[in-house]
């Protein structure tokens, strides 16, 4: 501990002895608990003692370690951030996030980043405080990504300087706040998955169409002004009649009102049915609970107000009204703000000089969602024609077995994701995995017709008929489905940020093991040429998370797979194509090979058919007596060589 300096020291001294001999009072006992400006800082957060004592030690610590960080310019940000580190680990947060900020004088970004740096220097944050950070940063990076988007859009809906005839009380701060906070409360309430952009921008969509509808067309812009004019005169949507149920009138009016919601998703690039329904089983209950009532065409805000406080408070994480003020504790970092709105330059050489227009993050995530809807729309979320045929090639005709497992798993689906995100979005959730069976139709399909192709047969019986196999493919396809919905406000690179529907969620969805989803995931990439590239590297990082540490979880598959490899006494396997971490590894196996596996070594194809060839029952390999030997796992020796190939170490592994 730093010495104390004389004042500080002699001050205490004279405390701690009291004139009648008794002990210090607890204002003077807390003061031998580091330095004065340490004990002020505790005191505007209501900082438990034992958080207070742990919070110093912790800073002694640090300070032993790295004198930079106890230097007086960084001292108060590292109490702050020794102080949020204990609070977390033992439970007792007296203060809110936003509030911790000010204390100590500090914006978001730089928060992280100096708890990163105290995290590098010591390693002291655990995973319970890693975890309440990354819940933070998630939050955050969705709120400036809405908040941008918000100001953007309410400038084209409304004129600043609207007609005299408007009510002074309705500015365009009113508007703005009042906008703001209700989408907050809604966001807030409605919401238990608040880092989903995508959801999360559907849900401020209907918070727009809501507020536009209640405004004096004199203070919009077109096409709205139109819109309202045409709501108010075929039914005024700001003059309820008293008696009806506020659930139905609003109901009603978006029923028979659509012209705004249809505005605002056309120039979003949203589906509108996706809003709509967001608006019906989501929005309409939250203004149903919050009491909202209309004064002078827009809710009173201090109702509003006082609930969203009350959420903020018992959240204890970032009060986003202050967005609205532009207060500096929530002002993005520079680099990473032009680093996040800017599109990757084009490819051609003449054009390298010039930037494609700024691209926001919630801009992106609507262009990727429509890229996939397009891919699927040609798509049914039934089986095709040329699907039945393969299916009544088959020994067993593995039809009705499809159709229940696909039915089975969107129940399932439907009340995992309404679990995760809010009972209301249960419909949201059967639409996203719906667009997953479309493109598991589709993908399927493919991959039959690249195998026909491939062994001039048409029966895939045994295939077709295993359970893993379909149940694999199908998560793959959701999978694709929720990152390209699921896109985070930070991920300008393509990168899957983690929510709690992130991969490995859908594993758990669908209880099925990691080893199994990644035999699948290259065949699935080539058999769908259409992927857009971000999600082509989201399955890759999917599969290479699988290769490092999922594969090798307990009851894995591939720890039984290990064993018969090691029962196979005395036996060489063929060598495949040799690939080392700087060489990309080839090989021509298939899904089809994967999950038949184990089969005979490929190498011998002159003794008998390809090795998806047992996908017909009736085609045996024939192996001449000098090349039979004991069956191996395709499976097995793919991974393992392409856990090499990607350079994961294989010293990691129980190599068989």
């Amino acid at each position: 501990m730093p010495p104390k300096p004389p004042r500080r020291a002699a001050a205490a001294r004279t405390q701690r002895a009291s004139p009648d001999g008794g002990s210090a009072p607890p204002a003077a006992r807390r003061l031998e608990i580091g330095e004065a400006d340490f004990v002020v800082l505790c005191d505007a957060l209501k900082v438990p003692e034992s958080v207070r004592e742990k919070a110093w030690k912790t800073y002694e610590a640090l300070s032993a370690v790295d004198g930079a960080l106890a230097c007086n310019k960084k001292k108060k940000e590292t109490w702050g951030v020794c102080i949020f580190i204990v609070a977390i680990d033992l439970d007792e947060v007296t203060f809110t996030f936003t509030e911790l900020l000010k204390s100590i004088s500090i914006n978001v970004c730089t928060f992280f980043q100096f708890l990163k740096e105290v995290d590098v220097n010591m390693d002291t944050v655990s995973t319970k405080v890693d975890s309440t950070v990354s819940r933070l940063k998630k939050k955050y990076d969705v709120l400036v990504a809405l908040y941008h988007k918000f100001e953007r859009t309410c400038g084209l809906i409304y004129l600043e300087q609207p007609s005299s005839e408007i009510s002074a009380e309705l500015s365009s701060v009113l508007v703005l706040k009042n906008y703001w906070i209700t989408f907050l409360l809604a966001k807030g309430k409605v919401l238990q998955v608040e880092d989903d952009l995508v959801i999360s921008f559907q849900l401020l969509l209907c918070v727009l169409d809501y507020f536009i509808k209640l405004s004096p067309p004199a203070m919009l812009k077109e096409p709205y002004k139109s819109a309202v004019t045409a709501v108010t005169v075929n039914g005024s949507a700001r003059t309820p009649r008293r008696g009806q149920n506020r659930s139905t009138r609003t109901a009603k009016q978006l029923d028979t009102d659509t012209k705004i919601i249809e505005i605002l998703c056309k120039e979003h690039d949203c589906n509108l049915d996706e809003v709509k329904n967001v608006y019906l089983t989501s929005f309409i209950p939250f203004l149903n609970s919050a009491g909202i009532v209309a004064s002078n065409g827009l809710p009173e805000v201090e109702i509003i107000l006082k609930q969203y406080e009350e959420l903020y408070l018992k959240n204890k994480d970032i009060d986003a009204r202050l967005f609205l003020n532009h207060d500096e504790t929530l002002q993005p970092d520079v680099i990473a703000c032009s680093q996040l709105e800017r599109t990757p330059l084009k490819n051609s050489p003449e054009e390298e000089i010039s930037l494609i227009l700024p691209q926001t993050p919630v801009r992106a995530a609507m262009n990727n969602i429509q890229q996939l809807i397009m891919i699927l729309n040609s798509a049914i979320d039934k089986p095709s024609d040329t699907l039945i045929t393969y299916f009544n090639n088959c020994t067993v005709n593995p039809h009705d077995s499809i159709l229940k497992r696909v039915e089975n798993l969107h129940h399932i689906f439907r009340k995992k994701f309404a679990e995760a995100v809010g009972q209301g979005w249960a419909e949201i959730g059967s639409q996203r995995y719906k667009l997953g069976v479309r493109l598991y139709y589709r993908v399927m399909e493919s991959m039959l017709k690249s195998e026909e192709e491939r062994l001039s047969v048409q029966n895939f019986s045994t295939l077709l008929n295993d359970n893993i196999f379909h149940t694999s493919l199908l998560a793959c396809a959701v999978e694709v489905v929720m990152a390209t919905y699921g896109r985070n406000a930070s991920q300008s690179d393509g990168t899957s940020a983690e929510t709690d529907l992130s991969f490995p969620w859908i594993l758990n969805v669908f209880d099925l093991k990691a080893f199994d989803l990644y035999k699948v995931i290259e065949s699935f990439i080539k058999a769908e040429p259409s992927l857009t590239r971000e999600m082509i590297k989201h399955l890759e990082r999917c599969e290479n998370r699988i290769m490092e540490s999922l594969a090798w979880q307990s009851g894995s598959p591939l720890f039984d797979l290990i064993r018969q490899s090691k029962e196979r006494e005395g036996q060489t396997d063929q060598p495949e194509t040799n690939s080392t971490p700087s060489t990309p590894f080839q090989h021509n196996h298939t899904a089809a090979d994967l999950y038949l596996s184990p089969v005979r070594s490929p190498k011998k194809k002159a003794s008998g058919p390809s090795p998806s060839a047992n996908s017909t029952p009736n085609a045996q390999p024939a192996a001449s007596p000098q090349t039979q030997k004991p069956q191996k796992s395709t499976s097995l020796s793919l991974f393992y060589k392409k856990s090499v190939s990607t350079g994961l170490s294989s010293a990691t592994y129980p190599v068989p």
